[in-house]
């Protein structure tokens, strides 16, 4: 049960940024939801660790939200506390073409960093809506790359507040995966090694990345990025479209039109349209097709 007074007091003293009863559909891409009770914004890794000791010490429940770029969230008020890392959004350059990133930087600003700097090799992940840790957390790719092609190490504090530093090679990644999936860890932030390149060349294909994703992708509705993981050997968005499912609708949720690997939100959609969507089309691909599609966009739970 949430003590409204003693979260208030905790944060208060901590000086810890928050607000109360927040509307998940602006916390999150999809624009669907109820109301998160409290919001925090931590603005270091100090803050972090005390919040989760709290939480743990209080038995509350928490969720760590970058920008909401791949979560559907609860139809539910969610009565827990959300750490956002929105206020972690430090980058700095360090020597040999590394860069150091806190995880709440979006990747919109990460890529133009980058160009300003003319550091190249993240132009793919231009126009990912997504922040540093969770693209770190989904090993978040696009047209060939992904970002443990440039990762070196990341920082992050465990379920007990510890701090620790792992290098690429102990993080486990894969596609669509890393060891973040599997923990309730929160990334602070993490150190990136690009290559140098020439300012305008990277500005170029970073416009035609953005230019394709207009094309390609139904940006212009509420989504949350590919809903299925790409099966081996073949596409969610080619079965789905082979399957016929193109325009299929739940309430207000809706098989994209443009790019059948996205759900999209036409208005008033909620959580159990959702759900109920992924449901069906993961049935038809598997009674059609026989694949078993995987989903790669997260429920607030």
């Amino acid at each position: 049960m949430l003590e409204s007074k003693k979260i208030l007091d905790f944060l208060d003293y901590n000086k810890i940024l928050y607000k109360c009863d927040v509307s998940m559909k602006s916390l999150t891409s999809f624009k669907i939801g109820a109301n998160a009770k409290f919001v925090v914004y931590p603005e270091n890794f100090e803050q972090v660790k005390s919040l989760i000791l709290f939480c743990k010490e209080e038995k509350l429940l928490y969720y760590f939200l970058g920008n909401g770029s791949n979560i559907i969230a609860k139809d539910e008020d969610f009565l827990g506390i959300l750490i956002s890392s929105k206020k972690l959004n430090k980058i700095k350059i360090l020597s040999n073409n590394k860069i150091y990133c806190e995880s709440g930087v979006n990747l919109f600003k990460l890529c133009m960093f980058s160009c300003e700097n003319s550091l190249s090799n993240l132009e793919n992940l231009y126009g990912i809506p997504g922040s540093l840790g969770g693209a770190i957390v989904m090993n978040a790719g696009a047209y060939g790359s992904e970002i443990k092609d440039v990762v070196v190490g990341v920082s992050h504090l465990d379920e007990n507040g510890n701090l620790f530093y792992l290098k690429r090679e102990d993080l486990n990644f894969s596609y669509r995966n890393s060891i973040y999936q599997k923990n309730n860890f929160f990334i602070v932030s993490a150190i990136l090694k690009l290559e140098k390149g020439n300012k305008e060349e990277i500005e170029v294909k970073m416009q035609e990345v953005l230019k394709k994703r207009k094309e390609k992708q139904p940006l212009e509705f509420p989504n949350a990025g590919s809903v299925f993981k790409r099966p081996k050997n073949d596409f969610a968005a080619k079965l789905i479209e082979e399957c016929g499912l193109k325009g299929l609708k739940v309430g207000g949720a809706m098989v994209s039109k443009k790019h059948a690997g996205f759900i999209i939100n036409t208005g008033g959609a909620t959580e159990k349209d959702v759900r109920c969507l992924i449901e069906k089309i993961k049935n038809t691909v598997k009674i059609k097709k026989n694949v078993d599609l995987e989903t790669e966009v997260k429920f607030l739970n």
